[in-house]
């Protein structure tokens, strides 16, 4: 195999390196033993400066929620009060105001057409009633109201009616009763 015409394709094997080579590379710009003892006690020194910060933090946190304990300010309160502000923010914004005046505006127009529709269907309903189908269909049932009540002075209402009808059945059914009755004796 002719390797002369690899070019790119050839691959050369990455010489390994031990922890021992990682530790004593130029990592920063010439970095002398001293150098390194000097950074490596200010890391320390700077850790030890966040773990005390850390623990004064968590300190001034506890010292808050005694304090918040004491005025009755619960997560719940906070919660509430959290949401209130933010929902006056939201009524405050334009967004906000536009859509409620929209709101209200189709509302109005949705109103009155409800009550332009219901005048309508009154209106309709008075020329079904004045209509003389309909007159001509009243006036039969009040003679038939009639001739059931017995033409009685005055008319009376429907239910007068109903009862009389009522009655009359009830009374037919009694004397049948009476006479079937008789008859067995």
């Amino acid at each position: 195999m002719d390797t002369s015409n690899q070019g790119l394709l050839q691959s050369d094997p990455a010489p390994e390196v031990g922890e021992d080579a990682v530790a004593t590379a130029d990592l920063g710009g010439g970095i002398t033993d001293d150098e390194r003892e000097e950074l490596t006690n200010e890391l320390t020194k700077v850790e030890e400066e966040i773990q005390t910060l850390s623990q004064v933090l968590a300190a001034k946190e506890r010292h808050v929620a005694e304090l918040k304990k004491k005025l009755g300010l619960t997560p719940l309160h906070e919660l509430k009060q959290n949401l209130s502000k933010s929902w006056l923010d939201v009524q405050s914004s334009t967004a906000f105001k536009k859509t409620s005046e929209t709101l209200s505006q189709a509302s109005q127009k949705a109103s009155s057409a409800f009550t332009n529709f219901g005048s309508a269907i009154t209106k309709k309903f008075e020329d079904v009633r004045n209509s003389p189908t309909f007159k001509s269909f009243e006036d039969r049932v009040e003679n038939l109201k009639s001739k059931v009540a017995g033409n009685k002075e005055g008319g009376g209402d429907f239910g007068n009616v109903l009862n009389s009808a009522a009655n009359a059945s009830a009374t037919e059914a009694i004397t049948e009763e009476v006479s079937e009755v008789q008859e067995a004796h």
